[in-house]
């Protein structure tokens, strides 16, 4: 699943290419996405409207109207979206296809079709778009995003601290890949209870988890599955991975054999030398 850098990297690339056009059509394939796909109403709301913005928040896409209306998009496990002439052949799983006035469209591609597109129509969307966000926390490199915020929530918790940051509601877009090489940079094992870290531990895992997604989104994120950005290429980040998908590896820093175990339904891999679970 595309997680913060993929699809800030994913923002990133549209914006050069969808600013300032205007959509003149819509097409949808009639196949539903996670949740049902109201292409009539973008037809209403959208066409002949010009783009004001495309901006990220956690993981999701925001594609904003000068009319006010605003389009929220989700990748979900597979989903990628890249910017094509019109008439060039649509794959099989291209399910949306905007469709702008310089002979171009930006298409929704999805195998597993677990993405979603939530339509907000301008006369509601301020307000549906902060309810659509009520229960987000702030993003990672926010200001309101600190050691002794973190701290604070944590305590009294006897959640593994990898759950912890993963939860949206704590910190929005940090996602099983980059929980795992956050807590292995930090030396701090993935399930050990997130209220015995101290607020000087937190303070140093916080800015690790920041210099990690800066990196991956520098590199253009990972090329786990399906993961393409707008131009079609791939990440590279992967080549940086220092613990994810190592099991039985020898560990980077001490040569000890990583291991894997499962955590809130989620693989998580770590190095019993380096994070130790109990100090």
């Amino acid at each position: 699943m595309p997680e913060l850098p993929e699809v800030e990297v994913i923002c990133q690339g549209l914006q050069k290419h969808i600013l300032g056009k205007t959509i003149e059509d819509i097409y949808c394939s009639g196949k539903q996405l996670r949740v049902p796909v109201d292409c009539q109403g973008m037809q209403r709301e959208l066409c002949g409207q010009q783009i004001s913005s495309l901006t990220r928040r956690a993981k999701y896409l925001l594609l904003s109207m000068k009319n006010g209306a605003c389009l929220i998009i989700h990748l979900g496990m597979t989903g990628n979206v890249g910017i094509f002439k019109q008439g060039t052949a649509r794959k099989k799983h291209d399910h949306i296809c905007w469709q702008f006035d310089d002979n171009q469209e930006m298409r929704l591609n999805d195998t597993r079709r677990f993405g979603a597109v939530h339509l907000l129509p301008a006369k509601e969307a301020k307000r549906l778009k902060k309810d659509f966000f009520a229960a987000t926390g702030p993003e990672p490199f926010a200001r309101n995003c600190t050691a002794s915020y973190l701290h604070k929530r944590a305590a009294n918790r006897s959640q593994a601290v990898k759950s912890f940051i993963m939860d949206s509601r704590t910190i929005a877009g940090i996602g099983n890949i980059y929980a795992n090489e956050s807590l292995f940079r930090a030396a701090i094992h993935p399930a050990k209870p997130v209220s015995s870290l101290t607020e000087s531990e937190w303070r140093r895992l916080l800015t690790i988890i920041r210099k990690t997604l800066r990196h991956a989104i520098q590199c253009g994120g990972s090329t786990i599955s399906d993961f393409v950005n707008a131009s079609g290429d791939g990440g590279y980040f992967q080549m940086n991975f220092q613990i994810y998908g190592k099991n039985g590896e020898n560990c980077v820093a001490c040569k000890e054999t990583i291991q894997k175990t499962v955590i809130g339904g989620r693989a998580s891999f770590f190095c019993p030398a380096c994070q130790r679970e109990k100090d």
